[in-house]
C-alpha cells in the first residue's frame, strides 16, 4: 500500500557507482594510478551488484 515510501535500491547503487567512477576518473587525472585501480575495482563491484539486483527485480512477478 505504501510502496512509494520505500527507497529504490537500484537508484542508490547507481548513485554509489557513479560517485566511485567519478572519484576514479579524478584520481587518474591526478596521475595516481594505484588509487585509480582501487577505485575502479570498487566501482566494478558496485556495478556487478547493480546488475544482479536489476535482474532479480525484473524476474519478480508483479502484483
Amino acid at each position: 500500500m505504501f510502496n512509494f515510501f520505500k527507497r529504490d535500491p537500484l537508484k542508490k547503487l547507481r548513485q554509489q557507482y557513479d560517485a566511485k567512477a567519478e572519484q576514479a576518473m579524478l584520481a587518474q587525472r591526478k596521475g595516481d594510478m594505484r588509487l585509480f585501480a582501487d577505485l575502479t575495482a570498487e566501482a566494478e563491484e558496485l556495478w556487478a551488484q547493480y546488475q544482479q539486483l536489476q535482474q532479480a527485480t525484473e524476474s519478480e512477478p508483479r502484483t
